[in-house]
Order: structure tokens, then sequence, then C-alpha cells
């Protein structure tokens, strides 16, 4: 099968696709995940799903298909994640001897503390997130998301204001 004169499918137009929207894609990740090596395995793997369809994709629906494949690619990635981690707390606690009571206390805080952050706006848990999680600094968040370091201590402040408001019982 021949591909069209204006197809994906041609070098030269698969590549300047590449450059227009490869940096995109990858940033774009990298402000979910914190994660630059895992941004541009997944930029690069869109860009291979992207070749394997070529001839289903046209050029005007081309940037939202790449986007909806890193999209999709990270939130597989992100339960994969969350299967192993799981897997890991299974395999810890078989061997965990502590307190019963304090097992269940702390899985209840684990809890409430994951309902709280879902709670966070999406920017504000971005901003936790990366500071808490991915230990960020605050000038390094700004740089990243694109915004100030006043914007940043802004959204912190904010989370955790929300976060001690959810967890009453416990001390953030």
């Amino acid at each position: 099968m021949t591909p069209k004169p204006d197809s994906i499918c041609q070098n030269y137009i698969f590549e300047k696709v590449f450059k227009d929207y490869s940096k995109m894609i990858r940033n774009f990740i990298y402000s979910k995940c914190g994660n630059l090596d895992l941004a541009e395995d997944l930029t690069q793997d869109a860009f291979v799903k992207l070749w394997n369809n070529c001839s289903k994709v046209s050029l005007e629906t081309v940037k939202g298909y790449l986007f909806t494949l890193a999209k999709n690619s990270f939130l597989n990635e992100v339960k994969h994640q969350k299967v192993v981690l799981k897997y890991q707390n299974t395999k810890n606690s078989a061997q965990n001897n502590e307190d019963p009571e304090f097992v269940l206390r702390k899985k209840e805080f684990q809890n409430e503390l994951n309902r709280a952050i879902n709670n966070l706006s999406e920017k504000q848990r971005e901003v936790f997130l990366l500071n808490r999680i991915d230990k960020k600094k605050y000038s390094e968040i700004a740089e990243l998301l694109g915004l100030s370091v006043k914007a940043v201590e802004k959204r912190m402040h904010a989370a955790l204001v929300s976060l001690r408001k959810d967890v009453k019982n416990y001390k953030i």
C-alpha cells in the first residue's frame, strides 16, 4: 500500500511531526510525573505507536493522538507502579511484627491522607507531590511548571491548610 502524499507515513512528514511535538509531549508527561527519564521513554513510545499506526492518523489529528497516547501510557505506568507498591507492601507486612493496633492506625492514617491528597485541587496536588514526594525545591517546581516561586508557595500553603483540615486526628 502506497502512502498518501501528505501522510504521516512519509519519513520527512513524520520527522517534522516529531520535531514539532516531541518536546511538548515530553514536558507534558514530565509535569505529571516529575521523572525526566520516564517522560522521555513515554514520549518515544508514543511516537513508535504513531509510526506503527501512521496510515490511520491524519495530520489534523496527530497532536491530539500523540497527547492521548502519552497520557494513556503515563496512566498505565502509574497503575503498574501501584501494583508494584501493593506487592511490596504485602511482602513487607508479611514480615511485620508490629502491634496490630499500630498497623491498623497506620493504615487508617494512610487511607485518610490519600483521600485528603485526592481532595486537593489538581494544581495544589501537583505542587504538593513534587515537593513532598519527588523532593523538588520550590524554585525547581516553579521552573518546571512555568510559575513564579511565590505562586508555588501559595499553592503549597493552600495544600497544607487543606490537608490539616481534612486529616484532623493527626499532626501534619
